[in-house]
């Protein structure tokens, strides 16, 4: 992969995550395996560990989204590595074609750190969120789990309906609570 240091401008070194996801996808239609950038090829700050999600969107519709939580690689590593699995493996839809391309809309979110969120009732747990700014992982003991980005607040602005979805994506009965329910939350950054 070339280095998009020159491409990153103004806005610096985030601006250019999102050319390191299209390129990680064009190289998965055109060699059909996953891109390994060098980390070195880039500016420190995509050197460092960071977890991020890569969303696809094809004509307005959603067409891919993957991605991590907590930081194990490289950012500009985990980036390729989401973009890819957004556009090939995302197991809600058929890999990616080359004639999708030239209309994709690719998105790349950074992650903040998480952090525990004590709750000892729904109630507790909806007044903490922040709506519009949090995240939120859901995980109950037995594996299952689930999280919405903070740009999910703008289809579902109401808290209890937020987690209510959350519980659903995670395969709980509506209305779930569980005193083995653990919470996470993070903010997000658009890096295009």
């Amino acid at each position: 992969m070339s280095s998009p240091e020159g491409r990153a401008g103004a806005g610096g070194s985030r601006a250019s995550l999102r050319d390191v996801a299209r390129d990680a996808i064009a190289r998965g239609v055109r060699e059909g395996r996953e891109p390994r950038p060098d980390p070195r090829e880039f500016p420190p700050a995509l050197r460092e560990p960071g977890a991020s999600f890569v969303t696809l969107r094809h004509r307005g519709e959603l067409r891919g989204c993957t991605g991590t939580l907590v930081p194990a690689l490289p950012l500009v590593c985990d980036v390729a590595r989401n973009a890819w699995r957004s556009a090939f493996h995302d197991p809600r839809f058929t890999p990616l074609g080359e004639g999708e391309l030239a209309l994709l809309e690719v998105s790349v979110t950074v992650l903040s750190a998480l952090e525990t969120l004590c709750a000892a009732s729904e109630d507790e747990l909806l007044s903490a969120l922040r709506p519009g700014v949090d995240g939120l992982v859901l995980v109950e003991e037995d594996g299952r789990a689930a999280t919405f980005l903070p740009a999910v607040w703008e289809g579902l602005p109401e808290p209890r309906e937020f987690l209510e979805r959350l519980r659903a994506k995670a395969g709980l009965a509506p209305g779930y609570w569980s005193p083995t329910l653990r919470f996470r939350r993070y903010t997000a950054s658009d890096a295009g």
